[in-house]
């Protein structure tokens, strides 16, 4: 054996030949290492269907490793001795191949880097970890751009400054240093409600293969009592497939998609969303090439401006500037409480089974796809979660469990500081709360609901509607204060003391009755 042999240790969200890890590989003298563990499949009981994807998208991987000619040492959950720790399975990796070296990208999460800190010890040879470098910002830019000369954090930050930062970094949508079109968000284009009658693009399905389906009878006998559905399975699940998908987006749902991306509609969960996160997260898609992409479609006429603008500070933007929050304020932000929240959340979140036709259909979609879009997400599960006072840290597990492209890094800043308010503000500068008045503009979910949207008390009226003052009137000493709260505040100031009466009265009754009884959970 060669004195330089390394040993490459690529993770499940690394699959992509750009990645750090990768850069110097030489096929013949290095092996790389993917190993699916226990440990990692149930750190959370996840979706069925993000399991499956993860491992068999690493198994596609490996293929595609070994036909440009590199060595590759494959650990599959089933393969016998399989120890069920990345750091167990590391160090026999090591003694099996008889490497001298252990190269290996970061992990995307505190937990994982935690853990690979004391693989330096454990291991016999040297461990390098080196910088995620698929994001467009490393932790250094980040911390530049938010933290002052003295090294003092700010009490808030806010994304669009960073985004708008991006913009002059990358020169996406620049044209002389300046933003294309004179602005450079065009979000108060992109909230439309969607017509009735509306073509929704029919998105290509990928039918599993050989490798796909021996990963889903592992997923099946192995994973039986994890939440969701694992059939149908169709989703991209190799580089090619990806590419495929990307290319699909951008001529089909992209022209449409910055119009109506805040709608939602009933039996059609995808409408014109990417549905690319998972693969971005997970390697197989890079950042950039997304963003290429968007942007020579707006510059070839094949897509409008605040589509593609809408689509890249998806990216460039929240991605970027979510990813930078969580290494900036962990570990302590997994603990956040601004509003000291403390409900358990309700069994329906598992099952579905609520009159509460938004959130039934919201949960419904979740368990069938492991995906709701990034409204559903906000505006209809978390604004309840915010609403009901739900316990942050449940609702950042339950977010964590169910969606095939949650990683902590991404959903905990998402849960905790954009949907809950958890972290007082340093996030977003407002609580993202809505009544019922906000679905039923953007959804046609209320007209199938034994609930009344139009009612604002009484057993039939939507419980968002009296959820959302009684929530004013709860947190009311911690959100006066807060400067885009003022005209509510006054409102709720203004309320006749017998209208308030009322509105607590429903809200007891409803969040001390049988829809939010705690239910079944992964165990």
């Amino acid at each position: 054996m060669s004195e330089t042999k390394i040993l490459r240790f690529v993770l499940g969200d690394q699959m992509s030949r750009n990645l750090s890890s990768l850069a110097d590989a030489v096929p013949g003298r290095d092996v790389i290492f993917l190993a699916e563990v226990m440990g990692e499949a149930t750190s959370v009981r996840h979706h069925k269907k993000k399991i499956a994807f993860l491992f068999t998208a690493m198994r596609h991987f490996a293929e595609d490793l070994r036909a440009d000619g590199f060595d590759v040492d494959y650990l599959a959950l089933d393969d016998d001795g399989n120890p069920g720790t990345f750091g167990a399975a590391l160090a026999d990796a090591v003694r099996r191949n008889d490497a001298h070296r252990v190269v290996m990208t970061e992990p995307s999460e505190v937990r994982v880097l935690s853990d690979a800190q004391t693989w330096r010890e454990e291991l016999s040879v040297d461990l390098e970890i080196r910088t995620d470098t698929r994001f467009l910002a490393s932790h250094e830019d980040f911390v530049s751009w938010a933290v002052n000369d003295k090294g003092q954090q700010p009490k808030s930050l806010r994304m669009e400054y960073f985004y708008r930062e991006m913009r002059r970094r990358t020169g996406y949508l620049m044209v002389d240093g300046e933003p294309e079109g004179g602005q450079w968000n065009f979000d108060p284009d992109n909230r439309k409600a969607l017509p009735r009658e509306v073509n929704i693009p029919v998105r290509p399905r990928f039918e599993p293969d050989e490798i796909t389906r021996e990963v889903m009878e592992l997923v099946e006998q192995r994973f039986a009592r994890h939440f969701g559905d694992l059939q149908p399975f169709d989703h991209p699940v190799t580089r090619a497939d990806a590419l495929a998908y990307l290319d699909w987006f951008i001529a089909e749902a992209l022209p449409t998609f910055g119009d109506w991306q805040d709608a939602m509609k009933q039996g059609e969960p995808l409408l014109f969303h990417s549905h690319l996160s998972a693969l971005i997260n997970c390697g197989l898609l890079g950042p950039r090439e997304c963003c290429d992409k968007a942007v020579e479609a707006f510059r070839g006429g094949k897509a409008p401006l605040n589509a593609v603008e809408g689509f890249i500070r998806q990216i460039i933007g929240w991605r970027e500037f979510i990813r930078g929050v969580y290494w900036l304020k962990m570990p302590d932000y997994a603990d956040a409480n601004a509003l000291d929240a403390t409900r358990a959340l309700p069994g329906f979140f598992w099952t579905g089974e609520t009159g509460m036709n938004c959130l039934h259909q919201a949960v419904t979609e979740t368990r069938a796809n492991a995906y709701a879009h990034h409204i559903q997400r906000l505006m209809v599960l978390g604004n309840f979660c915010l609403l009901a006072g739900i316990d942050p840290k449940q609702v950042q597990e339950w977010f964590l469990i169910v969606y095939w492209d949650a990683y902590e890094w991404v959903e905990m800043p998402n849960v905790v500081g954009m949907a809950l308010y958890a972290d007082g503000g340093f996030l977003a500068s407002k609580p993202y709360a809505a009544s019922g008045a906000y679905i039923n503009k953007m959804s046609d979910y209320c007209a199938g609901c034994r609930f009344d949207v139009k009612q604002k008390t009484g057993e039939k009226a939507c419980p968002f509607n009296y959820l959302y003052w009684n929530f004013l009137a709860v947190n009311e000493r911690a959100l006066r204060q807060n400067h885009r709260m003022g005209l509510i505040m006054g409102s709720l100031g203004k309320m006749a003391p017998e209208r308030l009466a009322e509105i607590r009265a429903d809200s007891s009754r409803f969040l001390e009755g049988s829809e939010m009884r705690t239910g079944w959970t992964p165990d």
